[in-house]
């Protein structure tokens, strides 16, 4: 399967840096950080721009909450900064990786939503008599950010572009 390169420039691209704003801020621009953000969006946005494009960028600190629905759990959030970066990653590493990806993963894949899950599901519990449910305590704040990232490493090359993309 080919590889991807030279991502970077189009990542710190103000096209899709901009794209990845308004994507980010869906259904979240009431939000205090969101709405002091897209006060004054440009200037922010073109700070962002050159701390990514110099490799002066560092993700800023995880806001973290409790939730108790429908169980205890502990929620780590970004700030809104943040979260602009993670749509333009998508936005750039998805047509790479999309051709790779199992047939029954459904998670934000576009064509592959909550009904056709379902009908996977349905088709898989009409074939199969018994089911497995399980949940494993605290398995993504066990999981190593080192261990995470190490697949990516043979799909994605650049070399200009810094660790956020290398993995």
């Amino acid at each position: 399967m080919k590889r991807g390169g030279g991502l970077w420039p189009t990542l710190v691209s103000w096209q899709n840096l901009s794209t990845a704003l308004h994507r980010a801020a869906l259904g979240k621009r009431s939000r205090p950080d969101v709405a002091g953000f897209l006060l004054e969006w440009e200037p922010r946005l073109i700070q962002l721009q050159r701390e990514l494009e110099c490799g002066d960028y560092a993700p800023g600190g995880y806001r973290t909450f409790l939730v108790r629905e429908p169980k205890p759990r502990r929620i780590s959030a970004t700030p809104f900064r943040e979260r602009i970066v993670h749509h333009a990653l998508t936005q750039v590493l998805e047509p790479v990786f999309e051709p790779r990806f199992v047939g029954q993963s459904y998670a934000r894949r576009t064509g592959f939503g909550t009904h056709r899950a379902l009908r996977a599901c349905t088709r898989a519990c009409r074939a199969f008599p018994y089911v497995l449910q399980c949940d494993i305590r605290k398995y993504f704040p066990s999981i190593s950010t080192m261990r995470s990232s190490k697949p990516c490493s043979h799909v994605v090359s650049s070399a200009t572009a810094p660790s956020i993309l290398r993995g």
